[in-house]
């Protein structure tokens, strides 16, 4: 830091070349717009005791983060408290980016997944479904610490630390993220479509629909925040009533239910309840929805000046979390036990033989024989509702799934847009970003849609399910990585408990994907340029995972492995002095710019 002399010095100088100190700040300002400075962690000042400090340290930074949020411009006021004692009114301003990230937890892919896993499993996996939810807590608690510390949502930090070729990755497997997460919103609706209107809306109708639903997002967006917040509410309440109605109308054995959920055992499972164990931790923690959850806390005005106003928001917003992700897991609970009582080691003569009894159109779904059900997807199992309870069951089904597909729409696009613009720093119409998402999700699937069938459309999400799984350390390892650096988080970094817990996660997830290869590879073709090409994606997806690693062990301090050469993506490209500058040196460091260096 400069001494009270030379930073006198330093202004009378400034002062007396008139314009030049201007110049070299709007030199500045245009360079920060051609390239981000990454290693910014390195380059911080330290904080005065009661502020927090951030990324944006200078006019530049400011300038680029007001304009790429533009949705928040009016934030929601936070009430006044010098004391900050907890208050139901402020958990009140607090609420909403919980319940708009817990989406997410209840999207179709989910809601097929917790289906299968009652299924399959009976109420054995409940426990696992418990589990992930919890994980889930974490990561998105250290989501919202970093939108609230930083000011910044996790693609604007990786913009702003990672190299550029890494950089592009990383945007690139996650937009991965949303695209499978949006195909699997359009098949869900789809579906949902095709069993309200009696079949009479074809498949391919129902995804061509979904075109025409990504507008209402765009509708109810211009009317603000908070009432595009009691939107998805509704939903989350409509999800709660109709797959609520259907745990009270089946009745599953509460026992059993409370056993699966603290009994950590999978007494008679075979190969594929295990598959699906693995399948609920891909299901339930979406990648995108971690950087989804770092943008949306920053829609509430908190002073990042005061270090308590700091510490209050991230109590409130984990408080919030807490309840959303509380009432999601019990949405996908009830989803679970009414197919493990209704389903589970049942055959398709005695569905049929309800299907007839009830005069139900889908008669032929379930074949009259004494046959195990083999597969069951979020068709059949309207079917089956329907067959067995009444229409009035598989309608309520439809709708539930229905809103399942609009509300994980609306954040998918919003994710979508806070990742466009965080990690290319590019500003697009929040109507053509939906058009682009959409019509690349839409693609594949109106063609399945109209030349397969609903097997193969709903057998899509366990394609996608995987998927996400296989993007999740993309969103895993940054999150840890920047949230347990104390140059950036200050007194909010992750202590070591968490970073170990963080840590043994990645490992976990990264092991439960090479898992899931090892299942899907004999299911490809058995072609010699098959598995070239598996080799290629897996030892390239492989060594990107090693190099975030890397970049990680040396954010927190292993900076030997800086010695590594990595071509164009070192992150020793440039040079930041962590131990601050001499007297004698800082007069020739200012003179030369903020991007070089002494010898």
């Amino acid at each position: 830091m400069m001494s009270t002399t030379n930073s006198d010095k330093m202004g009378q100088n400034i002062t007396s070349q008139g314009g030049s100190g201007n110049d070299r700040e709007m030199s500045s300002i245009v360079q920060a717009d051609r390239e981000p400075q990454y290693g910014v962690l390195e380059n911080q000042e330290s904080p005065t005791e009661d502020s927090i400090n951030t990324l944006s340290i200078d006019e530049a930074t400011k300038e680029h983060k007001t304009e790429e949020d533009p949705d928040f411009e009016h934030r929601v006021p936070i009430p006044e408290d010098d004391n900050y004692s907890f208050s139901f009114r402020k958990l009140w301003a607090f609420t909403g980016p919980g319940f708009l990230m817990s989406i997410a937890y209840l999207d179709p892919g989910n809601i097929e997944s917790d289906l299968q896993s009652g299924f399959q499993a009976h109420f054995e996996l409940l426990w696992i479904l418990m589990m992930a939810t919890i994980i889930g807590l974490v990561l998105q608690r250290l989501s919202a610490r970093l939108g609230v510390v930083t000011g910044m949502h996790l693609a604007e930090v990786c913009f702003r630390e990672y190299p550029k070729v890494p950089r592009i990755l990383l945007w690139l497997m996650v937009e991965i993220a949303i695209i499978g997460s949006d195909m699997q919103e359009v098949i869900g609706t789809a579906i949902a479509f095709n069993l309200l209107s009696n079949g009479k809306i074809p498949l391919y109708g129902g995804v061509l629909i979904t075109i025409a639903d990504t507008f209402v997002f765009l509708f109810l967006d211009k009317y603000g925040l908070r009432k595009l917040e009691a939107f998805f509410a509704f939903l989350i309440t409509v999800m709660a009533i109709t797959f609520g109605y259907e745990y009270i109308t089946v009745g599953p054995d509460q026992g059993a239910v409370l056993a699966g959920l603290f009994l950590p055992t999978c007494r008679g499972c075979d190969k594929s309840a295990g598959i699906q164990a693995v399948a609920i931790i891909g299901a339930v923690i979406m990648p995108h929805n971690i950087y989804l959850h770092s943008a949306l806390v920053k829609s509430r005005d908190v002073n990042r000046e005061k270090k308590e106003a700091v510490k209050e928001a991230n109590m409130y917003f984990f408080i919030e979390a807490c309840i959303a992700l509380l009432v999601a897991f019990i949405i996908n609970l009830f989803v679970v036990a009414v197919f493990a009582q209704g389903l589970y080691k049942h055959t398709n003569a005695e569905i049929h033989d309800m299907c007839v009894e009830k005069g139900s159109m889908y008669v032929d779904i379930f074949p009259n024989n004494t046959d195990l059900i083999e597969q069951m997807d979020i068709f059949k199992g309207g079917v089956y509702l329907g067959c067995e309870f009444g229409a009035a069951a598989l309608y309520i089904w439809a709708i539930g799934i229905l809103a399942s597909g609009q509300s994980s729409t609306m954040t998918g696009t919003y994710a979508g847009q806070f990742v466009m613009e965080g990690f290319l720093n590019l500003k697009w119409p929040r109507w053509k970003r939906v058009m682009l998402t959409r019509s690349i999700a839409i693609s594949p699937t109106i063609f399945i849609a109209a030349f397969k069938g609903v097997q193969d459309l709903t057998g899509m999400n366990d394609l996608l399910n995987v998927v996400m799984s296989l993007q999740l350390p993309f969103a895993l390892i940054p999150i840890l990585t920047f949230t347990s650096t104390s140059k950036l988080m200050k007194d909010f970094t992750n202590g070591i408990f968490l970073k170990i817990a963080c840590f043994c996660l990645a490992i976990g997830v990264i092991g439960i994907n090479m898992f899931f290869v090892a299942i899907y590879i004999p299911s490809l073709p058995q072609h010699w340029a098959m598995y070239i090409l598996v080799v290629v994606l897996l030892c390239a997806y492989l060594v990107f995972i090693c190099y975030l690693i890397w970049f990680c062990l040396i954010t927190l301090g292993f900076t030997f492995l800086q010695r590594i050469p990595i071509p164009c993506c070192s992150i020793t490209a440039q040079t930041y002095n962590l131990n601050g500058l001499s007297d004698e040196e800082d007069g020739e460091q200012s003179s030369q710019g903020p991007n070089e260096t002494t010898d």
